[in-house]
This record gives C-alpha cells, sequence and structure tokens, in this order.
C-alpha cells in the first residue's frame, strides 16, 4: 500500500488536493442553494453539457478544462432562457441533457484521442489535475463565489419567498438567469475532480446534509463546506491508496453523510 506522507512529495497528488479542496467549498456554497431551490436536475444537466464541451475540446485540439466551463455557461443561459418561456423548468432542462449527450458522443465519434483526456472526465482522475488546471479551477471559483455574493441576499429572498420577493420589487427572473450561470461554472470546475457522472455526489450531498442539520443559513453553508472538504479529503487520500476511481470515494462519502444526518434529523 502507497504511504499517503510520502506521496504528498508528488507534485501531482498535491494538485489533487488543492484542486478537490476549491471544488468542495465551491460546490458545498452553490449547492446549498441549489438545495434550497430545488434545481438538482439542472445541476446535473449542466454537468452532462459540460462534459459535451470538454469531448469537443479535445476534438479541437485544445486544453478540456475550457470547453468544459465554455458549453457549461453557454448552457446555464440557455436553460435559463428556455426556462422563462416554459411552465415548467424541467422540460427544457431535459431536452438541452438529451442534446449535449448527444453532441459529446458525436464529439467523441470524430475525434482519434479517445483516450484519459475524456474518460477522466466522466469518473475523474487524481492524477489527470495538472498545475495549471488548478489554477484556472481558483479562478474559475473566485469567479463564481464573486457573483454569488453579489447576488446573495436577493437570491436567498426569491429562494424562501418567491412571491414577496417578486412584490418587493427583486428581479426574480433574472436571478434564476444569474443563479444557473453560477451553478454551470461551479459544475465547470467540480468534473475534472468528480467527473461528470459524479458532479452531484459533492455539490448536492453535503449540502443536503447540512439542510437537514441546519435551520439557519450560515451555519448550513458552513457545515456543507465542512462536509464537502471532508468528502473531496478523504475521496482523495482512499483513490492514492486503493488506485480506485475518486469520484467513487467522493460520491461514496457524500451518499454516507447525507444518510448519517437523515438519521440525526
Amino acid at each position: 500500500m502507497p504511504d499517503l506522507a510520502a506521496g504528498l512529495a508528488h507534485p501531482w497528488l498535491q494538485n489533487a488536493l488543492c484542486g478537490a479542496a476549491i471544488v468542495a467549498v465551491v460546490a458545498a456554497i452553490v449547492g446549498t442553494f441549489v438545495v434550497m431551490r430545488g434545481a438538482s436536475f439542472a445541476t446535473h444537466a449542466l454537468s452532462q453539457i459540460g462534459f459535451a464541451g470538454a469531448a469537443g475540446a479535445v476534438y479541437a485540439g485544445v486544453p478540456p478544462a475550457f470547453g468544459l466551463i465554455a458549453f457549461s455557461l453557454l448552457g446555464a443561459f440557455g436553460l435559463g432562457a428556455l426556462s422563462l418561456r416554459s411552465r415548467s423548468s424541467d422540460v427544457p432542462t431535459a431536452l438541452v441533457l438529451v442534446a449535449s449527450l448527444g453532441t459529446g458522443a458525436l464529439f467523441l465519434a470524430l475525434t482519434d484521442d479517445f483516450g484519459s483526456d475524456v474518460t477522466s472526465f466522466l469518473f475523474g482522475t487524481i492524477v489527470g489535475v495538472a498545475r495549471a488546471q488548478v489554477a484556472v479551477t481558483f479562478v474559475a471559483a473566485l469567479c463564481a463565489l464573486a457573483v454569488l455574493a453579489v447576488i446573495a441576499r436577493p437570491l436567498l429572498f426569491a429562494t424562501v419567498a418567491r412571491d414577496a420577493a417578486r412584490s418587493a420589487g427583486v428581479d426574480v427572473a433574472a436571478l434564476d438567469v444569474v443563479f444557473l450561470v453560477v451553478v454551470g461554472l461551479a459544475a465547470a470546475i467540480t468534473v475534472p475532480i468528480v467527473g461528470a457522472l459524479l458532479v452531484f455526489a459533492l455539490t448536492i450531498g453535503p449540502a443536503a446534509a447540512a439542510s437537514r442539520l441546519c435551520t439557519r443559513p450560515a451555519a448550513a453553508f458552513a457545515l456543507a463546506i465542512v462536509l464537502g472538504l471532508i468528502a473531496a479529503g478523504c475521496g482523495v487520500a482512499l483513490a492514492y491508496e486503493t488506485d480506485w476511481p475518486v469520484g467513487f470515494f467522493i460520491s461514496a462519502i457524500a451518499l454516507l453523510e447525507y444518510v448519517v444526518a437523515r438519521a440525526i434529523r
């Protein structure tokens, strides 16, 4: 069995832990709003849209992270615009999700390099996180948190009392679109660590567990961050020790946190 303490000397493991910590904080904060707003399906869809962008970037010969972020943001704008014209957001979300999966499959069929770059975006990997990718993740995380900080108070108001917020002059429709953009950005920076198929776990699991144990928003945000850091850090450590996919461990720990929170509640 590898020695984790000795492994910390390797740059790739340092990158994985730093990236996981950044992703855990952003996913916990955004995920808390997602849980309160009942927007879990949109989060899942945006992660799949991001995967299509990563596959397209590999086909175009550019770093997958750029395609991942670009498609996630475009998908967020598209979902926001379609939701404004639909009675239910589930229908446009489902249609965009199916279209993005088809687009991703097309890019994979066209590319000659169906290797670790694309596969890692499906299931996550700790050896595929480069130092430059950590830097991009950090900048994207700062952007997402900055936007969320600006809209946090009206967003919380519109989340818990939508009609009252609209009556008070809050532009609820614009907030919905901006929040989807933040969710798309959060999904984009989460996928390289956890994978597109399991991004749901780190974004929703710790936040849902925290919402079961806390009644005040500030406490829910803080606890979600702690639980997210535990899931991400332990997941990376266990993946290093066992050479199993990091996404499996992170999703399993996130599920365990939610089950324990429900039992305590």
